[in-house]
């Protein structure tokens, strides 16, 4: 993230991650299309956008779907789950473009304003075989408009993390709108048996990758947290519950102890400043120091000494972060002593 929100830098990781990307979905929109006039010599070139577009839109969405969960199972998928933002926005601006060819072929000539006709040209929405499936995708993509709009760090960080979070997580109900607008679409329009495949198979596909991850997820969380109590941890709370650079106190076996979330870590010391015994959990970090309310007193949070040239120290602790879950082990180390911090990833 950068501090001053500037706009997004191309490595040459990501240039060589968006090349591939643009690489295969120029592909698949060709060859597709290559496939349709094959099929359907008639076909116009509007038509072939559509169907082009609709088909790749689909893919790339049960890709993205499928990052989450692969990257759980295998860490070899994180390089993937780190670009997925790039994913989902060429993922909408496609779709974008299957929307606007719909629109203008089916929209524009009507006496209605084309937005406004999606929702009122067919109100049969007691009918399966007739349904408006339209608004269904339509629907859809304004989901996919505000998370490719948040993507950035920036709404990250001044929405809150919960609702970024919440509104991020709103892809599974886009992703069930697509479903249903693809086929009730199908049912009125083009039944054949290669879309219908398509579309059961990525369907139950990402219910039963979902359902795999989560169940072995399960399994071992249960096995982590078991595994932490036998070495003496605590849970103590979520992530969620620490304020960036802002600490949670707790007491456990008579140990004060505050933990502080800070650059994606976690770490634990004596919650006593050394100074005038203030309370070093209601204090913040500040310039990576942890700094007294008191009298402005500051410790590295990482082995709770304070910065050359001061020579005051404190008790350091243990910490795990399990599933967003932060636990603590009370047992305390000798004053200034180096633990490593606890990633939140």
């Amino acid at each position: 993230m950068s501090a001053n929100y500037t706009s997004i830098l191309w490595n040459k990781q990501k240039k060589k991650y968006d090349l591939l990307l643009w690489a295969g979905i120029f592909l698949m929109l060709v060859s597709f299309s290559a496939f349709q006039l094959l099929l359907h010599p008639e076909s116009t070139a509007e038509t072939l956008i559509i169907r082009a577009t609709a088909l790749t839109a689909l893919v790339l969405l049960h890709l993205i779907l499928a990052i989450g969960p692969l990257a759980r199972l295998n860490p070899k998928f994180l390089p993937l789950l780190y670009n997925r933002r790039h994913l989902g926005v060429s993922m909408f601006f496609i779709a974008l473009v299957h929307s606007v060819f719909c629109i203008i072929q089916f929209h524009v000539l009507g006496d209605k304003n084309p937005i406004v006709s999606i929702f009122i040209s067919n109100q049969k929405y007691l009918a399966i075989s007739a349904f408006p499936f339209q608004t269904l995708g339509f629907t859809a993509l304004i989901i996919f408009f505000l998370m490719a709009a948040t993507s950035h760090d920036f709404w990250l960080k001044n929405l809150s993390p919960k609702v970024w979070k919440g509104l991020h997580i709103m892809v599974y109900f886009a992703y069930a709108l697509i479903i249903l607008h693809v086929a009730l679409g199908a049912l009125q329009y083009d039944g054949h048996p290669f879309y219908w495949t398509l579309l059961f198979l990525g369907f139950f596909g990402i219910s039963a990758l979902h359902l795999y991850t989560g169940i072995k997820e399960r399994k071992r969380l249960r096995a982590d947290r078991s595994l932490l109590k036998e070495n003496g941890f605590y849970k103590v709370c979520t992530i969620e519950d620490i304020e960036e650079n802002c600490a949670k106190t707790v007491f456990i076996d008579g140990e004060n102890i505050a933990i502080f979330k800070y650059d994606g870590k976690v770490s634990a010391v004596h919650n006593v400043c050394k100074h005038q015994m203030g309370p070093l959990g209601e204090g913040k970090i500040i310039e990576g120091c942890i700094t007294c309310p008191w009298h402005g007193y500051q410790y590295l949070p990482e082995n709770g000494q304070s910065p050359p040239p001061f020579e005051e120290k404190v008790k350091t602790y243990e910490v795990k972060v399990l599933n967003k879950e932060i636990w603590v082990n009370p047992e305390p180390h000798a004053e200034g002593t180096f633990i490593e911090p606890a990633k939140l990833l």
